[in-house]
């Protein structure tokens, strides 16, 4: 059961992101050049990751078959290779266990331009590794940063949807959101819903296909990625030393003391800060 947090609020159980199967463009970036990428669709490869994805999703939430009163609620970008991924996904739960399915634009890939020539492709692909991931424009499309704040203007509509109950879930209920979508959306999704900062973002590593990361609540109310993945999978993604710190300190400790207990957030902005007194402190007001 999930105690309740912030006044009324049920918070569903997990939240789930997790990356589309295997696209004919990540097979052969030709695919980009003559079809658009909204209607890049998946390999057959990418099917079976889909569904296999679906069976481990499963096993996830349903707490490896032991739990009895668990629901999935999913969210799909309307990409072709999403929506496909999203199908086969839907193929390991029965009707009754799934809540609702929205599709939700604001999640969908960044944005490359329009048809992208592959040598050209390559050529700017290699100018955002020196200029920086983060915000490194596309001519004619988005920088991550762009797609940042659109995630972030979807995260807002998601706390109304949980503040709300749209998602079915009560006091007892087992919910869990599934968000089907891209690599760079997922990350950063996380980056948003954590508050990673621009160079922690840089250090991370994108979701292989069908890959997912669960985020889940823990007795403290709030989400971890460390109660269900391992320090070292969290070490392969790319997460700092600090920052698993930080998810560690999340799926146990009660909400309130953030800037105490992860004292490495005040330090990534200042060096070399002093202990003082209060007395000393009003020694230095001018």
């Amino acid at each position: 059961m999930l105690k309740q947090h912030n006044g009324e609020r049920s918070l569903p159980k997990r939240i789930i992101l997790v990356r589309h199967g295997e696209s004919q463009g990540n097979l052969d970036m030709a695919a980009y050049a003559t079809t658009p990428d909204y209607r890049i669709p998946l390999t057959r490869l990418g099917v079976e990751q889909a569904r296999a994805a679906g069976r481990r999703i499963r096993d996830v939430v349903s707490d490896g078959g032991q739990a009895a009163n668990w629901k999935v609620y999913f969210y799909v970008s309307p990409y072709e290779r999403t929506r496909l991924t999203l199908r086969e996904i839907g193929r390991a739960f029965s009707k009754k266990r799934i809540v609702g399915v929205r599709e939700e634009c604001r999640v969908r890939e960044q944005d490359f331009g329009n048809f992208q020539v592959e040598e050209r492709m390559k050529a700017i692909k290699e100018t955002r590794e020196r200029f920086g991931r983060f915000f490194f424009r596309f001519p004619e499309g988005e920088s991550a940063a762009d797609v940042y704040d659109r995630v972030a203007n979807f995260m807002e509509s998601l706390w109304r949807d949980i503040d709300m109950k749209r998602f079915g879930q009560v006091n007892n209920s087992n919910t869990n959101l599934i968000i089907i979508s891209h690599g760079l959306a997922s990350r950063v999704f996380l980056m948003k819903w954590f508050k990673w900062s621009v160079d922690q973002f840089e250090r991370l590593n994108n979701l292989g296909n069908c890959e997912f990361r669960v985020m889940q609540v823990g007795p403290g109310g709030d989400y971890s990625l460390a109660i269900h993945h391992t320090r070292e999978e969290l070490e392969q993604w790319g997460l700092s030393p600090e920052m698993i710190a930080d998810q560690q300190w999340r799926a146990t400790a009660n909400r309130g003391s953030w800037n105490e207990d992860c004292a490495w957030y005040l330090n990534s902005f200042f060096d070399d800060l002093k202990d003082s007194s209060d007395e000393e402190d009003e020694n230095h007001i001018v």
